[in-house]
């Protein structure tokens, strides 16, 4: 790095001055002053570039391993995935041929079960029904054209 003492800066500061004369020493502070900042933020950029690129490289080398890792996963998984369903075909064959085949019979006597939706509608109390405005006596369209007729006075 550049060795400069403040006694140089100023050494430099007084021949400026005495060369360019007063009035054109603050502008070329300020020029200065703008391209040292602007070379500061050109290598911050350089710098930031360099460590992204590190990190990248870090990133995939760990990617990497990892898709490796989940390569090795995945082929075990799949041979003891196989094993067990040759090894369960074995067993149930084995089973099959030792019992009397009980198992490939189906069942002559079974049926569904029935839906008992009315069994569990009426399984609601009335003073629940009462309580949130739930109808407790339905009536048909015709049973409540029946049962709201005027009745004919004779």
């Amino acid at each position: 790095m550049i060795d400069i003492a403040i006694s140089k800066i100023a050494l430099i500061g007084a021949v400026a001055l005495v060369v360019l004369g007063p009035d054109k020493v603050p502008r070329l502070a300020r020029t200065i002053g703008t391209l040292l900042g602007k070379a500061q933020r050109y290598v911050s950029d350089v710098k930031a570039e360099v460590n992204r690129a590190m990190d990248l490289e870090e990133l995939k080398k760990m990617r990497a391993t990892v898709e490796e890792a989940a390569r090795d996963v995945q082929a075990s998984v799949t041979t003891t995935a196989d094993d067990f369903e040759k090894s369960w075909a074995q067993a149930t064959a084995e089973a099959l041929a030792g019992s009397g085949n009980s198992y490939s019979r189906p069942l002559a006597n079974y049926r569904a079960p029935k839906k008992r939706w009315r069994t569990k509608v009426g399984a609601i109390p009335n003073w629940y029904k009462a309580r949130h405005g739930t109808r407790r006596n339905a009536l048909s369209g015709a049973a409540r054209v029946a049962k709201y007729r005027p009745k004919k006075i004779i």
